[in-house]
């Protein structure tokens, strides 16, 4: 190849990869890592509770994760194994 043609082949690269720059891909509406760092075991009286939200583990996450958000708006994991968070979610899946 001469050397024109090599400076035209850059340039249409550089020109291509300028038209890609900037942009972002869709967000899925699934995260792929873990959602909660620490659960907590303590009760929460269920008043205080407005949603629960429970995601198996998969590959996003090897552990199952129990989101309750709270009448305040606070987001708090759960500790799935904790007996009082077993009841909760027996509950929600015999509905």
């Amino acid at each position: 190849m001469t050397g024109k043609a090599v400076a035209a082949l850059l340039t249409l690269l550089l020109i291509s990869a300028l038209g890609t720059e900037g942009k972002a891909l869709a967000r899925s509406a699934v995260e792929l890592r873990c959602q909660c760092i620490d659960t907590h075991a303590k009760f929460i009286h269920p008043n205080f509770i407005q949603n629960v939200n429970l995601t198996p583990s998969g590959p996003h996450c090897k552990n199952v994760e129990v989101i309750a958000t709270l009448t305040d708006g606070r987001e708090v994991c759960l500790e799935p194994t904790a007996l009082w968070v077993k009841l909760i979610i027996k509950a929600i899946l015999d509905k």
